[in-house]
């Protein structure tokens, strides 16, 4: 066998085992929901499999509550990653001066990021319950929420969750914009000062543009994460009050898991992998774009 046959056979055996694990717990799964998606497929009768061809994604847009969950969703995404950006933002720019007090904070505040989503839904269950809560009871007798507290009114419900997933992974947004701040070339920057620019025009002209790839990164992850939140809203509401804040991603697990409908469960985790694609190409016609806005400068 000749060197370059050796060499090539020994990247394949390199590169199999991640191959291996890439085909069995992406690309075999997403086929097989593929696959089960054209099926009137439920497990409570498991033998009476019939196919049906795209009916499932056909009864997913004459269906209110999928409409509903669709919206939800959505909702949720722009509005969480939209606070969770400019917030993230305004703090990376506050510790980027790499002091003992700034290192201090940046430790603090990633602590949220470390609690594991279920117990962040349900702390802020028992913080804001209406009537033992820390915080929900005095919120109720002061007539800043209703009865029922603010997961239990439909108006609030989904507000709520956008806070606290805010609350929750706001830091991480922070770090990611932060460490892109960090690899910016100072000497552009002084260049600038000297030249007599002001904080505003630094940050328009020379700031933003080179940190468009971390904006990028960072708007991606979280909208990709948001975007198939399922752990605090099940913790908190379980979807309600009604289908308030019944998202894509517990309604897919309440049709597989409760109905045992696993047809149309695989079509809206489908649906669920379009519309993430679509956010991604969405971030990356942005970004691109005003990249280049930024270079014709």
């Amino acid at each position: 066998m000749s060197l370059a046959r050796r060499r090539q056979l020994f990247l394949i055996l390199i590169g199999a085992p991640a191959l291996i694990y890439v085909l069995a717990v992406a690309v075999w799964p997403i086929s097989q929901g593929l696959y089960y998606s054209l099926f009137d497929y439920n497990l409570l009768r498991p033998a009476s499999r019939t196919f049906v061809s795209f009916e499932n994604y056909r009864d997913l847009w004459t269906d209110d509550t999928t409409r509903g969950s669709i919206v939800t969703t959505f909702f949720f995404t722009l509005a969480a990653v939209s606070s969770e950006f400019l917030i993230g933002l305004l703090l990376a720019l506050l510790l980027w001066r790499d002091g003992k007090f700034e290192r201090a904070l940046l430790a603090l505040i990633l602590i949220p990021v470390t609690i594991t989503p279920v117990v962040v839904g349900l702390i802020f269950r028992s913080l804001l319950a209406p009537d033992f809560g820390m915080l929900g009871y005095y919120f109720s007798e002061w007539g800043l929420s209703g009865p029922r507290g603010f997961f239990g009114d439909p108006a609030t419900a989904c507000w709520t969750l956008v806070a606290i997933d805010t609350w929750e992974w706001t830091p991480l947004m922070a770090l990611i914009l932060l460490a892109g701040l960090k690899s910016l070339p100072v000497e552009i920057l002084e260049a600038a000062e000297t030249d007599g620019a002001t904080a505003p025009q630094r940050f328009q002209l020379i700031i933003l543009p080179l940190l468009l790839p971390a904006i990028f990164l960072a708007l991606v992850l979280r909208s990709m994460d948001a975007f198939k939140i399922f752990d605090t809203i099940f913790a908190t509401t379980n979807g309600g009050p009604g289908n308030a804040t019944n998202t894509l991603m517990l309604f897919a697990v309440k049709q597989g898991f409760q109905f045992f409908n696993i047809g149309r469960a695989s079509a809206i985790a489908n649906l669920m992998i379009v519309c993430i694609a679509l956010f991604s190409l969405l971030f990356i016609v942005l970004i691109r774009n005003a990249d280049r806005q930024a270079n014709e400068r």
